[in-house]
């Protein structure tokens, strides 16, 4: 199925969240990367305290009850961050921002999954356990350990990708422009800094903080900051 007359994007619709939330973020800035922004009807829930993203509604489009989760034209759905990201950049024409070739998308796939499982979803764990999070009616665990280990594993694993950056390439792929691999690590960078996080990437790491700066300067990287919700002034004042 084609989405890519305008008749048809007219049916397209996303459930997202605030730019304080990493995943809804990275396919936010995606979408802007993309150029493709303006092309759907975007409801942004309330995550804290309301929960919409949990209640009935919401759960039964998206069981697991987490964004985004895009509606098709047909009525059927497609949620997980990278899974709709893959579904909207083969679908819309422009800059593959995934990778041109088989070897880009697989180079991609891999350092997205690496920053997504060893950076990102361990500063996330951290956010949830170490705080109260989305608030009493979301948050049913505490655990300091597990979340200080998880905040170590993050810092452990940002190491790794900061040497890799030493080299120094722009992006992750060695591209001129960002990949999504990049919009994950810029996620994660923007998380890090989150105030309750309290482990700002970039002010541990010279090649992350340059990395930083450069998203810093591009127009479409702001532009998904424009709601100025992130928590993070150092965005929230330039967006």
């Amino acid at each position: 199925m084609s989405i890519q007359t305008p008749a048809s994007n007219r049916f397209l619709r996303l459930f997202t969240s605030p730019s304080a939330f990493p995943n809804p973020q990275r396919l936010r800035i995606f979408l802007h990367e993309k150029g493709i922004a303006d092309q759907f009807d975007e409801r942004v829930y309330d995550m804290t305290s309301a929960g919409e993203q949990r209640q009935w509604k919401h759960l039964k489009m998206n069981p697991w009850g987490e964004t985004p989760t895009l509606e098709l034209a047909d009525g059927s759905f497609i949620s997980e961050t990278a899974a709709v990201v893959r579904y909207l950049d083969q679908s819309f024409p422009g800059r593959r921002i995934m990778g041109e070739t088989p070897e880009q998308q697989g180079l991609d796939t891999m350092w997205d999954n690496r920053i997504w499982v060893h950076v990102l979803y361990r500063i996330t764990t951290a956010f949830h356990v170490l705080h109260e999070g989305l608030g009493p009616k979301l948050e049913l665990t505490s655990n300091h350990g597990w979340g200080e280990h998880c905040r170590k594993e993050a810092l452990a694993h940002a190491g790794l990708v900061d040497r890799y950056l030493s080299d120094g390439r722009d992006w992750l792929l060695g591209g001129e422009e960002p990949t999504f691999s990049d919009i994950t690590l810029a996620t994660a960078i923007a998380f890090s800094k989150y105030p309750v996080n309290a482990t700002p990437l970039d002010e541990r790491f010279e090649h992350l903080a340059a990395f930083w700066q450069r998203w810093l300067g591009r127009p479409a990287f702001l532009a998904a900051y424009a709601d100025r919700n992130s928590g993070v002034p150092e965005l929230d004042d330039r967006a």
